[in-house]
């Protein structure tokens, strides 16, 4: 991912880890290479500076919307507001960058000083008349593309590539040409090829709409038969492709780019054609902007050390006003931890368990309490004496609704909530397993339950003979669990721990974890009133 984060700064430019961006608030777009929009898809939801054709492309490829899109036009000088109040502002121009379709060169002014951010470039000096670097500013900062930054790597212009092509497919005649490229890139050497040979250039749909946007000349089919000259996809350029292509037909295949890469087959040629600076021209570039610093773009490729002599001296860091302060830190993202937390709690569940706190409990009126008394006798459908029971405190059970096996690890009741209404469901002995149903289905009334088949809204699984009366009258009538096998029980010493965490609800934990803390947390919960 080739991106940067402008120090002190809440600029951020070919950047799209939302993560990662911390105080960033402007984000900008130099081109659509895919190295530099790594995160950016349909979901992205703020604001982004780019050109025109960027714009377009940024739309119909990805699929941003356009209620997000920041057309900014070229060699023109856009303010933009650096805080929320409008108290500091910046211009930015943006300047043609001389590599593929909408790529752009963006200069920043502000009070972090001048920044150049070149993006990927190939450069001509006819960029140094743009007025925006004309004027004699101050480069404070160049972030320079570094990709060939490299002085034993030679590179011919980009006139004397083509020529190189051209002369290649002068000497096949009779051949198709097969030129690999990537999506975005390189259509002016298609329409030289095209006017050069008299001859239609076949491209695909996609690529054919890209130069009917760019208003190029009218070379251009989707015809197969139409021309010898095919632009294809770089990555259909290797050996078995090449033995297919000339079965049919006597084929060459052209790969226009600097990088090194390996020849599969003896049809395949490697010219040198790149849209990307040459070092003697990163030489040039640099020797008449004389910034106060370079920063390579691509970080792995160090190349400061190759500029040294073209620098001015550097000037110390800007201070950051107080309202862009401000505006950097006010939207600034969580701790992820918390953030995930805070985002699984609130949550929407329409079935299932809610464990409500004991302090709202306790802060409820006694008006209220006794109103959801009222309601649970009006809608309670449990078996026995359950109907008769009061709302009790987790650690508060009665003894006498399991006198022949009540133990001091079986001592809560569970709340259930839906809807705001509140069902007190006591908890199941150890030994048996506890079978909840649907929210819902607790308002069913016993004879819709019998009518539809439905088993009681509780049912406990009993451990074999050593069943009591008191427990087989909470498993339901007909129900394939009353004959189920019990599951194997806990070992003794961990029965009691382990109910009392799953009585304990996740929101009352703190946000510093340790297991002693949470123990402890656990106990303060459980403690009785």
């Amino acid at each position: 991912m080739n991106g940067v984060l402008i120090p002190h700064t809440p600029i951020a430019v070919d950047f799209w880890s939302l993560r990662r961006a911390g105080t960033a608030r402007l984000f900008f777009l130099s081109h659509m290479h895919s190295d530099h929009t790594v995160g950016l898809s349909s979901t992205w939801a703020r604001p982004l500076y780019c050109s025109p054709i960027t714009a377009h492309l940024l739309h119909r490829q990805l699929q941003v919307s356009k209620q997000w899109i920041r057309a900014l036009e070229l060699g023109e000088s856009h303010v933009l507001p650096l805080d929320e109040i409008g108290r500091e502002t910046m211009t930015v121009t943006l300047i043609d960058a001389n590599h593929c379709p909408g790529s752009v060169m963006f200069l920043f002014e502000g009070y972090f000083g001048t920044i150049l951010y070149t993006g990927d470039f190939r450069y001509i000096p006819s960029m140094l008349q743009e007025p925006a670097l004309m004027l004699g500013k101050q480069i404070h900062t160049l972030y320079l593309d570094n990709t060939n930054c490299n002085p034993d790597l030679v590179l011919p212009s980009r006139q004397e590539a083509a020529h190189q092509i051209v002369q290649l497919i002068q000497k096949h005649p009779q051949h198709n040409i097969k030129i690999g490229l990537y999506s975005l890139g390189k259509e002016s050497l298609l329409e030289q090829l095209a006017l050069e040979f008299r001859t239609w250039v076949v491209l695909s749909p996609q690529r054919l709409e890209l130069v009917q946007l760019l208003g190029l000349a009218d070379v251009f089919t989707v015809d197969e038969k139409a021309g010898r000259i095919h632009a294809v996809d770089h990555m259909e350029i290797r050996h078995s492709t090449m033995l297919h292509w000339n079965q049919t037909h006597p084929t060459i295949a052209i790969l226009p780019t600097s990088r090194k890469i390996h020849r599969s087959h003896p049809d395949i040629h490697i010219i040198p054609y790149s849209d990307h600076s040459s070092y003697s021209e990163l030489r040039a570039f640099v020797a008449a902007l004389k910034p106060c610093q370079v920063v390579p773009i691509v970080g792995q490729r160090p190349c400061g050390d190759y500029f040294q002599d073209s620098l001015s001296p550097r000037l110390s860091v800007p201070l950051i006003p107080d309202s862009v302060q401000q505006y950097m830190s006010s939207s600034s993202r969580k701790p992820s931890f918390l953030w995930l937390l805070e985002r699984r709690l609130k949550r929407r569940r329409t079935q299932g368990v809610v464990f409500e706190s004991p302090e709202k409990n306790a802060d409820r009126s006694q008006a209220d309490r006794n109103s959801n008394k009222a309601k649970e006798r009006k809608i309670s459908h449990w078996p026995g004496d359950l109907k008769k029971q009061p709302c009790y405190h987790p650690l508060q059970i009665k003894k006498e609704l399991f006198p022949d096996l009540c133990s001091k690890e079986w001592n809560g009741a569970v709340s259930f909530c839906g809807s705001q209404k509140k069902v007190t469901v006591p908890t199941a002995p150890l030994g048996f397993s506890v079978h909840l149903r649907s929210i819902e289905e607790k308002f069913i009334c016993p004879e819709t339950r019998q009518d539809i088949g439905l088993e009681p809204p509780l049912v406990l699984r009993g451990d074999g003979p050593a069943t009591t009366g008191n427990q087989r009258a909470w498993m339901g009538r007909g129900s394939p669990l009353s004959h189920s096998k019990a599951s194997p029980l806990l070992a003794t010493e961990f029965r009691g721990l382990a109910l009392k965490y799953l009585l304990t609800p996740v929101n009352f934990f703190q946000a510093g974890y340790s297991s002693r803390r949470f123990d402890q947390q656990v106990e303060k919960y459980l403690k009785p009133c």
